[in-house]
Protein backbone atom coordinates (compact mmCIF):
# COMPACT_ATOMS: atom_id res chain seq x y z
CA UNK A 1 0.00 0.00 0.00
CA UNK A 2 1.28 3.61 -0.91
CA UNK A 3 -0.44 6.77 0.28
CA UNK A 4 0.59 10.09 -1.03
CA UNK A 5 -1.45 13.61 -1.25
CA UNK A 6 -2.01 14.70 -5.36
CA UNK A 7 -4.07 17.81 -6.30
CA UNK A 8 -5.51 18.42 -2.71
CA UNK A 9 -6.62 14.74 -2.51
CA UNK A 10 -4.97 11.96 -0.15
CA UNK A 11 -4.47 9.03 -2.67
CA UNK A 12 -3.99 5.70 -1.56
CA UNK A 13 -2.61 2.95 -3.97
CA UNK A 14 -2.37 -0.70 -3.99
CA UNK A 15 -1.18 -3.36 -6.75
CA UNK A 16 -4.17 -5.36 -6.44
CA UNK A 17 -7.43 -5.37 -3.80
CA UNK A 18 -10.80 -7.10 -4.11
CA UNK A 19 -12.35 -3.46 -5.13
CA UNK A 20 -11.08 0.06 -4.41
CA UNK A 21 -15.41 1.10 -3.85
CA UNK A 22 -15.52 -1.82 -0.84
CA UNK A 23 -12.11 -0.48 0.52
CA UNK A 24 -13.43 2.75 0.93
CA UNK A 25 -17.26 1.50 2.42
CA UNK A 26 -14.79 -0.34 4.47
CA UNK A 27 -13.17 2.91 5.61
CA UNK A 28 -16.35 4.70 6.39
CA UNK A 29 -17.58 2.04 8.48
CA UNK A 30 -14.63 1.46 10.59
CA UNK A 31 -14.29 5.76 10.88
CA UNK A 32 -11.26 6.05 9.37
CA UNK A 33 -12.60 8.03 6.04
CA UNK A 34 -11.98 11.76 5.39
CA UNK A 35 -12.56 14.14 2.19
CA UNK A 36 -10.65 14.03 -0.63
CA UNK A 37 -9.40 10.56 -0.10
CA UNK A 38 -8.77 8.08 -3.42
CA UNK A 39 -8.14 4.31 -3.17
CA UNK A 40 -6.66 2.95 -5.99
CA UNK A 41 -5.41 -0.18 -7.47
CA UNK A 42 -3.91 -1.27 -10.40
CA UNK A 43 -6.39 -4.55 -10.58
CA UNK A 44 -9.23 -5.14 -8.83
CA UNK A 45 -9.95 -9.46 -8.02
CA UNK A 46 -13.47 -8.58 -7.06
CA UNK A 47 -14.24 -5.39 -9.28
CA UNK A 48 -18.10 -4.62 -9.32
CA UNK A 49 -20.38 -1.77 -11.15
CA UNK A 50 -24.11 -1.21 -11.47
CA UNK A 51 -26.68 -3.36 -9.80
CA UNK A 52 -23.25 -5.37 -8.42
CA UNK A 53 -22.05 -6.50 -11.85
CA UNK A 54 -19.20 -7.83 -11.96
CA UNK A 55 -16.33 -4.81 -13.42
CA UNK A 56 -13.56 -6.88 -14.88
CA UNK A 57 -10.25 -5.01 -13.93
CA UNK A 58 -6.85 -6.27 -15.45
CA UNK A 59 -3.59 -4.46 -14.44
CA UNK A 60 -3.47 -1.10 -17.20
CA UNK A 61 -6.27 0.81 -16.44
CA UNK A 62 -7.25 3.18 -13.84
CA UNK A 63 -10.06 2.15 -11.11
CA UNK A 64 -10.26 4.39 -8.51
CA UNK A 65 -13.10 5.32 -5.43
CA UNK A 66 -13.03 8.68 -5.02
CA UNK A 67 -14.62 9.77 -0.93
CA UNK A 68 -16.31 12.93 -0.72
CA UNK A 69 -18.15 14.57 1.97
CA UNK A 70 -22.15 14.98 1.33
CA UNK A 71 -24.74 16.55 3.34
CA UNK A 72 -27.68 14.52 1.42
CA UNK A 73 -27.85 12.16 -1.40
CA UNK A 74 -28.30 14.27 -4.69
CA UNK A 75 -29.14 13.00 -8.14
CA UNK A 76 -27.14 15.56 -9.52
CA UNK A 77 -24.01 14.16 -8.81
CA UNK A 78 -23.84 11.69 -11.90
CA UNK A 79 -23.87 14.38 -14.44
CA UNK A 80 -21.47 16.16 -12.55
CA UNK A 81 -19.06 13.08 -12.41
CA UNK A 82 -19.99 12.36 -16.04
CA UNK A 83 -19.07 15.47 -17.76
CA UNK A 84 -15.66 15.80 -15.54
CA UNK A 85 -14.23 12.01 -16.87
CA UNK A 86 -15.66 13.25 -19.94
CA UNK A 87 -13.58 16.80 -19.92
CA UNK A 88 -10.99 14.91 -18.82
CA UNK A 89 -10.97 12.84 -21.99
CA UNK A 90 -11.49 15.75 -24.30
CA UNK A 91 -7.86 16.94 -22.59
CA UNK A 92 -6.25 14.58 -24.43
CA UNK A 93 -7.68 15.06 -27.46
CA UNK A 94 -10.42 12.07 -27.21
CA UNK A 95 -13.95 12.69 -28.24
CA UNK A 96 -16.56 11.14 -26.09
CA UNK A 97 -20.33 10.98 -25.82
CA UNK A 98 -22.25 10.06 -22.94
CA UNK A 99 -24.99 7.29 -22.28
CA UNK A 100 -27.14 8.37 -19.38
CA UNK A 101 -26.24 8.72 -16.66
CA UNK A 102 -23.01 8.40 -16.57
CA UNK A 103 -21.59 5.55 -19.14
CA UNK A 104 -18.59 7.52 -20.90
CA UNK A 105 -18.71 5.92 -25.08
CA UNK A 106 -16.18 6.39 -27.41
CA UNK A 107 -17.48 5.75 -31.13
CA UNK A 108 -20.63 4.10 -29.30
CA UNK A 109 -18.40 1.79 -27.23
CA UNK A 110 -17.98 1.92 -23.57
CA UNK A 111 -14.85 3.12 -22.14
CA UNK A 112 -15.50 3.94 -18.57
CA UNK A 113 -17.88 2.75 -15.91
CA UNK A 114 -19.23 5.08 -12.50
CA UNK A 115 -20.60 3.58 -9.51
CA UNK A 116 -21.60 6.54 -6.70
CA UNK A 117 -22.79 4.91 -3.36
CA UNK A 118 -23.70 6.76 -0.21
CA UNK A 119 -22.71 6.03 2.99
CA UNK A 120 -22.90 7.87 6.22
CA UNK A 121 -21.67 10.96 5.89
CA UNK A 122 -19.71 10.73 2.42
CA UNK A 123 -20.30 9.32 -0.89
CA UNK A 124 -18.25 7.35 -2.95
CA UNK A 125 -17.96 7.66 -6.73
CA UNK A 126 -16.07 4.63 -8.54
CA UNK A 127 -14.44 5.40 -11.73
CA UNK A 128 -13.04 2.43 -13.58
CA UNK A 129 -11.48 3.42 -17.29
CA UNK A 130 -10.01 1.21 -19.73
CA UNK A 131 -6.62 2.61 -20.61
CA UNK A 132 -4.52 -0.38 -22.20
CA UNK A 133 -7.36 -2.79 -22.18
CA UNK A 134 -10.91 -3.75 -22.72
CA UNK A 135 -13.09 -6.49 -21.93
CA UNK A 136 -15.35 -8.44 -23.68
CA UNK A 137 -18.82 -8.04 -22.59
CA UNK A 138 -22.10 -9.79 -23.89
CA UNK A 139 -24.03 -7.20 -23.59
CA UNK A 140 -22.46 -3.94 -24.97
CA UNK A 141 -19.39 -3.35 -27.11
CA UNK A 142 -16.00 -1.90 -25.27
CA UNK A 143 -13.26 0.16 -26.11
CA UNK A 144 -10.06 1.56 -24.25
CA UNK A 145 -7.87 4.90 -24.73
CA UNK A 146 -4.92 3.27 -26.18
CA UNK A 147 -6.84 2.85 -29.13
CA UNK A 148 -7.00 6.69 -29.51
CA UNK A 149 -4.70 8.49 -27.89
CA UNK A 150 -1.48 8.12 -25.54
CA UNK A 151 -2.64 8.74 -22.32
CA UNK A 152 -0.58 8.36 -19.00
CA UNK A 153 -2.33 7.12 -16.22
CA UNK A 154 -1.17 9.32 -13.55
CA UNK A 155 -1.47 12.38 -15.80
CA UNK A 156 -5.49 10.68 -16.54
CA UNK A 157 -6.02 10.76 -12.83
CA UNK A 158 -4.42 14.26 -11.90
CA UNK A 159 -6.58 16.02 -14.56
CA UNK A 160 -9.80 13.61 -13.43
CA UNK A 161 -9.09 14.87 -10.04
CA UNK A 162 -8.79 18.62 -10.82
CA UNK A 163 -12.07 18.22 -13.27
CA UNK A 164 -14.29 16.97 -10.15
CA UNK A 165 -13.58 19.80 -8.15
CA UNK A 166 -14.10 21.80 -10.80
CA UNK A 167 -17.90 20.53 -11.86
CA UNK A 168 -18.52 19.76 -8.10
CA UNK A 169 -17.72 23.62 -7.64
CA UNK A 170 -19.90 24.34 -11.01
CA UNK A 171 -23.63 25.56 -10.75
CA UNK A 172 -25.74 23.21 -12.04
CA UNK A 173 -27.23 24.91 -14.99
CA UNK A 174 -24.11 24.91 -16.56
CA UNK A 175 -23.41 21.08 -15.75
CA UNK A 176 -26.69 19.88 -17.08
CA UNK A 177 -25.89 22.18 -20.92
CA UNK A 178 -22.79 20.51 -20.95
CA UNK A 179 -24.29 17.25 -20.15
CA UNK A 180 -26.81 17.64 -22.92
CA UNK A 181 -24.22 18.86 -25.61
CA UNK A 182 -22.17 15.33 -25.01
CA UNK A 183 -25.33 12.69 -24.56
CA UNK A 184 -26.21 10.40 -26.83
CA UNK A 185 -29.49 9.54 -27.78
CA UNK A 186 -31.00 13.00 -27.24
CA UNK A 187 -34.33 13.15 -29.12
CA UNK A 188 -34.01 9.72 -30.20
CA UNK A 189 -36.76 6.96 -29.27
CA UNK A 190 -35.10 4.87 -26.59
CA UNK A 191 -36.55 1.64 -24.82
CA UNK A 192 -38.02 2.53 -20.83
CA UNK A 193 -39.52 -0.40 -18.60
CA UNK A 194 -40.47 -1.83 -21.47
CA UNK A 195 -42.32 0.95 -23.69
CA UNK A 196 -40.51 2.93 -26.70
CA UNK A 197 -40.22 6.58 -25.60
CA UNK A 198 -38.34 9.78 -26.24
CA UNK A 199 -35.33 10.69 -24.61
CA UNK A 200 -35.80 14.68 -24.24
CA UNK A 201 -32.88 15.28 -21.89
CA UNK A 202 -32.77 16.35 -17.90
CA UNK A 203 -34.10 18.75 -15.82
CA UNK A 204 -33.09 20.93 -13.04
CA UNK A 205 -33.00 18.69 -10.14
CA UNK A 206 -31.08 16.12 -12.50
CA UNK A 207 -33.80 13.64 -13.40
CA UNK A 208 -34.25 11.87 -16.55
CA UNK A 209 -37.24 13.47 -18.98
CA UNK A 210 -38.64 11.35 -21.18
CA UNK A 211 -42.02 11.71 -23.84
CA UNK A 212 -44.44 9.30 -24.11
CA UNK A 213 -46.71 11.13 -26.58
CA UNK A 214 -47.67 14.00 -25.05
CA UNK A 215 -46.82 12.25 -21.78
CA UNK A 216 -43.67 13.42 -20.05
CA UNK A 217 -42.23 11.32 -17.53
CA UNK A 218 -39.59 11.75 -15.31
CA UNK A 219 -36.87 8.93 -13.94
CA UNK A 220 -33.94 9.07 -11.21
CA UNK A 221 -32.67 5.28 -11.05
CA UNK A 222 -34.13 3.41 -13.97
CA UNK A 223 -32.01 1.67 -16.92
CA UNK A 224 -32.45 3.03 -20.17
CA UNK A 225 -31.96 1.45 -23.64
CA UNK A 226 -30.25 3.16 -26.06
Amino acid sequence: MGCIKLAGYKLISFDKIPSTQTYALDMVASGNARDHTVIMAEAQSAGRGRYRRTWISHHGNLYVSFIFNTEERDPRLSYVVAVAIAETLISFGIHPKIKWPNDILIDAKKVCGVLIEYAGRFVIVGIGINIKSNPTVAEYKTTKLDNYANVDKSELLNKLMKNLDRWRRTDFPLVRARWMDLATGLNKVVKYRGEDVELIGINENGALVLRNGTRYLLAYGDEITI
